[in-house]
C-alpha cells in the first residue's frame, strides 16, 4: 500500500510499489542522480517536485507498465526529461519504445540518460508532427497538451489497433468531454496511484466525428 501522499517516497519504496530488481532500480538511481544534476541548467521538472521524485515521477511513470505487452512498439510524446517513457524503457516494457521531443537540450539529456542507464530507448528530436510515424500499439504522454489535441497528436503515429495511455489530472473527465465532441473512441479511465482524482485514460477504437 502506497504511503501518505505527504511523506516523500524513498527508493525502496518505489521498488515494492512497482516491483522493480535490483538492477533496474540501481538504473532508475543513476537516472535520478542526471536529472538532479541537469535540472538547474535546463529545467527538466517543477523543482518542487523533486523533493518526492520517486513517487511523483517514477511511480507516476511506472504505473504504465502493466498495461504495456512483452512486443508493444511504444512510444512517448512529447517525452521532456522521458516521463513515461524512459522510465517505462528502463524498465523493460514492450519491445521498443520511442522518445518524442523537439527541444535539443531536452533530447541531448534523454540520450545521456540513455547511455548510462543502457536503456535501449531511440530518441526522434524534433517535433511530433514532423517525426515519420511510428507505427506504435502504445502511445503515452503526461502533462503535454490537453486530451483533444494529444489524440490529434497521436493518431498518425499508432497502428490502427493501437491504444493511448494518457496521464491525466483531476480535470480528466471535462476533457474527455471536450474531446469526444471531435473524436470517437473507447474510453476506460484508471485510477492514478500517486494522484487522488487523477487518471491513466485508456483510450481504444478512436476515430474522428
Amino acid at each position: 500500500m502506497t504511503k501518505p501522499m505527504t511523506d516523500p517516497m524513498t527508493a525502496k519504496e518505489f521498488q515494492t510499489e512497482s516491483g522493480v530488481d535490483d538492477a533496474t532500480l540501481a538504473r532508475l538511481q543513476t537516472y535520478g542522480e542526471l536529472l538532479a544534476k541537469w535540472q538547474p541548467a535546463i529545467n527538466l521538472v517543477g523543482p518542487e517536485t523533486l523533493k518526492d521524485v520517486w513517487r511523483r515521477h517514477f511511480l507516476d511513470s511506472a504505473q504504465l507498465a502493466q498495461h504495456i505487452k512483452p512486443d508493444d512498439v511504444v512510444a512517448d510524446l512529447g517525452s521532456g526529461a522521458g516521463f513515461p517513457g524512459l522510465v517505462l524503457a528502463i524498465m523493460g516494457c514492450g519491445r521498443e519504445v520511442h522518445l518524442l521531443e523537439s527541444d535539443q537540450r531536452k533530447s541531448t539529456f534523454l540520450s545521456t540518460v540513455i547511455r548510462a542507464c543502457e536503456a535501449g530507448a531511440v530518441v526522434h528530436a524534433d517535433r511530433i508532427e514532423k517525426v515519420r510515424p511510428i507505427g506504435a500499439d502504445v502511445i503515452v504522454a503526461r502533462a503535454l497538451a490537453p486530451l483533444e489535441k494529444l489524440i490529434a497528436l497521436a493518431v498518425p503515429h499508432r497502428i490502427s489497433t493501437g491504444k493511448c495511455l494518457f496521464l491525466k489530472g483531476k480535470r480528466w473527465q471535462e476533457e474527455l468531454t471536450e474531446a469526444q465532441k471531435r473524436w470517437k473512441m473507447r474510453a476506460k479511465p484508471v485510477p492514478s496511484v500517486t494522484e487522488p482524482g487523477a487518471a491513466i485514460l485508456e483510450l481504444t477504437d478512436i476515430s474522428p466525428l
